[in-house]
């Protein structure tokens, strides 16, 4: 970790944060009938079956978990860099149509890749009900979209980013501040 570098989640943090998300998804709902954890690549997949494995512990069901690619959704990625965006497919185990779907990601900031999960999932089929769970809610909206489920809000200045890692990718759970140069 460098000078610019503030860790504000540590492991044990993180783990505490989704089983609270996990418990409030429970409460919410009254239980956990017709629920579908779609995650968004990449992490927010490694977020979203973390959370389905403490809801079969609780309530012993398993919940089914879809992975969804926005790539072609952004309306900020393609246009800024000139590339094309490279499309990964999305995987959604089960129908998702009159089902309650959480979308999970790790860090909600401008609201533009919800925007495009709202649109990738309602190209797919029409859910009853569309929640949305964040690990990290660092602000500076500038849709209206505000998520249901948070792990931690973390206020950032625009000259910071929110780093997150999760062990299935970066062999470490953590959330840090990491100052633009």
């Amino acid at each position: 970790m460098s000078k610019n570098e503030i860790e504000v989640v540590d492991d044990a943090a993180m783990k505490r944060a989704l089983t609270r998300i996990t418990y409030e998804i429970i409460e919410r709902n009254k239980g956990i009938e017709d629920l579908v954890l779609v995650g968004i690549k990449t992490r927010g997949i490694y977020l979203a079956q973390r959370i389905a494995s403490r809801l079969k512990q609780l309530e012993g069901v398993a919940i089914p978990v879809g992975e969804l690619d926005i790539s072609l959704y952004r309306d900020d990625v393609h246009e800024s860099d000139g590339r094309e965006p490279e499309v990964n497919g999305s995987n959604i185990p089960v129908s998702i149509e009159g089902k309650q779907v959480i979308l999970v990601d790790d860090v909600l900031f401008t609201g533009r890749t919800i925007r495009a999960a709202l649109d990738a999932l309602m190209d797919i089929a029409r859910p009853r009900k569309i929640s949305l769970a964040v690990l990290v809610d660092r602000g500076h909206r500038e849709l209206p979209i505000r998520a249901d489920f948070v792990g931690k809000n973390v206020p950032t200045s625009l000259d910071e980013q929110i780093k997150v890692e999760v062990e299935e990718i970066d062999e470490k759970d953590s959330v840090r501040i990491q100052k633009i140069k």
